[in-house]
C-alpha cells in the first residue's frame, strides 16, 4: 500500500504543484474526498497535506473512509489540517462544519469486484451520489468533482475519437454493466440534482490511469495484472493474443486535470481525462515492464481470447482531450517514465 512518505509520492507532489498553476484557490478552503485510499483519491489527498506543509494553504482535508487503520497507515495520524470521517459512502454522511469543495472518488472498478461484489459498486455509484448530493444540498458547496468513466460511453463504432457527447450502447444484462451504468445513472442523478436544487458539478471521464498505489493483487486490470506480475512471478501472462492496444495515463496528469476540472471547469459538464499521445499494445507494455524491472521475465500470449467475464472487450477508440486542453491541461509524464516511478514505488526504491 501506498504511503504519503514514500519517495516517488514525495517527487510525484513536487511535480503536481509545478504542473498546476492554481493551488491558490484552495487556500482556506475546505475539501471532502470520499473514497480515499483510492488510487487517485489518495494522490488528490496527498497534494492537499503537500500545500498545507510546503506553502501554509491552511486547506481542511475531510476524507471519507472505511477503514481508520489502513488511512492512518496510508496518511499519518490527524493533524495539519486532516480529518477522517470514517463510514461507507452508502450510509447518510454526517458533518456539522462548512465544505468547499467535494471530489466523490468512491467505488470499485475493478473486475474483480465487478465479478464479485457487482451490488456493492451499484450501491457505491448511486445511493453514494445521492448520499454526497443530499450533504451537499446542506452546505452550499462551491463545486463538487464525480469520478466517471470513459465505459459509460459504451460500444461506439464508426469514429475516429469520442467526444463528451457521443454516447454507444452497451448490454444492461452483461456482467459488466454493473459498473458503466451506474457511473452513467450516478452522472443522471448530478444533473437531476442541478436541475431540481442548483447544486454544482462537474464530471471527469477518466480512461486507463495507473500509478503509485494501484490495487495489483486481486484486481484483474491490464496495468494491475502486469505489475502484479512482475513483482511476484516468472512470466508475466496476457489472457489474449496482445495486440489490442490501450494508451495509459499517468497519476499526476490525471489528478492535475481532476483539479482543473473542479476549479475551472464549466459547471454542469463533462471532461475526457486520458493520455492519448502513446498508445501502446498489451504485448508491447509488458515487454517494456520486463525490461525496467531488469529482471528475467517472460511474456506469455494465448493463440485465443480468455479475458472472460468482467472484461470489456470493446475495440479501442480513442478520447479526444480537446475540452480539456481548453482548460490549460496537457499530460507531462511519458509512458516509460511513469511506469518507472510506478515500479520504483512498490520497490520503494529508484529502479
Amino acid at each position: 500500500m501506498i504511503n504519503y512518505t514514500n519517495k516517488v509520492v514525495q517527487d510525484d507532489m513536487n511535480l503536481l504543484y509545478d504542473s498546476f498553476k492554481q493551488w491558490s484557490k484552495l487556500k482556506g478552503q475546505t475539501v471532502l474526498i470520499t473514497g480515499a485510499t483510492g488510487m487517485l483519491a489518495s494522490y488528490t489527498s496527498f497534494i492537499l497535506m503537500y500545500l498545507n506543509e510546503s506553502y501554509a494553504m491552511d486547506i481542511n482535508i475531510l476524507l471519507l473512509v472505511r477503514n481508520k487503520v489502513k488511512a492512518k497507515e496510508m496518511f499519518g495520524s490527524e493533524g495539519n489540517g486532516v480529518r477522517f470521517l470514517v463510514q461507507d459512502v452508502v450510509d447518510e454522511i454526517n458533518y456539522e462544519g462548512k465544505i468547499d469543495y467535494i471530489i466523490h472518488a468512491a467505488g470499485g472498478a475493478s473486475p474483480y469486484q465487478i465479478i464479485n461484489n457487482p451490488v456493492g459498486i451499484i450501491n457505491a455509484n448511486i445511493q453514494g451520489t445521492i448520499n454526497v448530493l443530499n450533504f451537499a444540498r446542506t452546505k452550499e458547496v462551491k463545486n463538487i468533482l464525480f469520478t466517471s468513466t470513459r465505459e459509460v460511453y459504451g460500444k461506439i463504432e464508426n469514429v475516429s475519437s469520442i467526444s463528451e457527447d457521443d454516447f454507444g450502447s452497451f448490454n444492461p444484462l452483461d456482467d459488466r454493466s454493473c459498473y458503466p451504468e451506474s457511473k452513467r445513472m450516478a452522472e443522471t442523478i448530478f444533473s437531476s440534482y442541478r436541475k431540481q436544487y442548483n447544486t454544482p458539478y462537474t464530471i471527469a471521464r477518466i480512461a486507463h490511469s495507473y500509478g503509485p498505489g494501484m490495487q495489483i493483487e486481486n484486481d484483474g486490470r491490464v496495468m494491475s495484472d502486469f505489475i502484479y506480475d512482475v513483482l511476484n512471478r516468472p512470466e508475466i501472462v496476457i489472457n489474449s493474443s496482445g495486440l489490442a492496444e490501450r494508451a495509459f495515463c499517468y497519476i499526476t496528469d490525471a489528478v492535475v486535470a481532476m483539479y482543473a476540472v473542479l476549479l475551472n471547469g464549466k459547471v454542469g459538464e463533462a471532461y475526457n481525462i486520458a493520455n492519448e499521445e502513446e498508445s501502446v499494445s498489451l504485448v508491447d507494455l509488458a515487454k517494456m515492464l520486463c525490461r525496467l524491472s531488469k529482471g528475467n521475465k517472460q511474456v506469455v500470449t494465448k493463440d485465443q481470447d480468455q479475458t472472460g467475464v468482467g472484461y470489456c472487450n470493446y475495440k479501442r477508440v480513442m478520447l479526444s482531450t480537446s475540452k480539456l486542453r481548453n482548460l490549460g491541461w496537457k499530460p507531462i509524464v511519458n509512458l516509460e517514465e511513469g511506469l518507472v516511478k510506478t515500479l520504483a514505488s512498490f520497490f520503494n526504491c529508484n529502479l
